[in-house]
């Protein structure tokens, strides 16, 4: 039997630490975990400092060097040696540069479904695909919940994405969220999360699931999520963290204040052209196009 709440909502009302949820209301959580990448961590962690806590009061925080990791001057390797006393001092798990993306990392050794986490970093909303409330933020609101102090934001519309069937040979998880932006364009999500629901979703893996999620950023979305089912347990085994698996099911329809419906069946491969990535074209428009340089890598597909 489906839930009549959404399981955004259920995630933000046991986390609710003042405020009404209702959209546009103002409320503060209670933030489970955070991370930090070493491009935006370290005024986080200068920040972190000057509020005088002793050790972090966060269920986990990481801190990830994995963006500035060429040493082509005397600046990335001090903030490093930085980043790295920092988290000796307080209590934060350090990634050292090389062990891989935050994001992806996160979602293999950290990520907890039901739990909240906040980043700094936009595409933090990837471990939605385990079924967390995970926020992209400013450094400034992820020191003060490594204090342990609660997160400020504006309650949410949640807009459900019925995914029907499954996904057609050649075409991937990252299809199903260009057509999303084809649909609501790059400010479709503005004060919205979406929320992934149906019976298509049993069909994705996780790491499909965290390539939707990631790139839901892109919709402007506060965040998106993913239910934690019985894949999402296999992959937590598979990872050797099966003890951190809860189950969080979907909602039905009506818990959603807008429904829009995906068969993935329907699906075909597609491309986001210059210079938005709501401007989503089919690959056969596309074909025939010139192409000087490629560029191979990216957060939204670092699985």
């Amino acid at each position: 039997m489906a839930e009549k709440v959404s399981l955004t909502y259920r995630i933000l009302k046991k986390h609710l630490v003042s405020g009404t949820l209702s959209p546009g209301e103002k409320i503060s959580i209670k933030i489970d975990q955070t991370l930090t990448q070493d491009a935006t961590g370290t005024m986080a962690y200068l920040q972190f400092e000057s509020l005088g806590v002793d050790r972090v009061a966060t269920k986990l925080s990481v801190s990830y060097i994995d963006h500035n990791t060429l040493q082509n001057g005397f600046m990335n390797a001090d903030d490093h040696r930085y980043l790295q006393s920092i988290a000796a001092r307080y209590g934060i798990h350090l990634s050292r540069a090389g062990n891989g993306i935050c994001h992806q990392v996160h979602l293999e050794r950290f990520g907890v479904p039901g739990e909240t986490l906040l980043g700094s970093d936009s595409h933090t909303p990837t471990a939605g695909g385990l079924g967390m409330i995970a926020i992209g933020a400013g450094g400034l609101d992820v020191a003060l919940a490594m204090a342990g102090k609660p997160f400020n934001l504006t309650a949410p519309e949640v807009i459900g994405v019925h995914l029907k069937g499954s996904l057609p040979p050649w075409v991937s998880a990252k299809d199903v969220i260009l057509e999303v932006l084809r649909r609501l364009t790059v400010k479709g999500g503005v004060g919205k999360v979406m929320e992934y629901f149906g019976g298509g979703v049993k069909s994705l893996t996780v790491p499909e699931r965290a390539v939707i999620t990631n790139m839901g950023a892109e919709l402007g979305a506060t965040t998106s999520i993913f239910p934690s089912d019985d894949v999402t347990h296999s992959f937590l085994k598979a990872q050797k963290r099966g003890k951190s698996w809860k189950k969080m099911p979907a909602a039905g329809k009506e818990a959603y204040h807008k429904v829009i419906t995906i068969d993935l069946r329907d699906l075909q491969p597609l491309v986001a052209a210059p210079h938005s990535p709501d401007n989503v074209k089919t690959m056969v428009e596309v074909e025939g196009t010139p192409v000087n340089q490629v560029c191979i890598g990216s957060c939204t597909n670092s699985s």
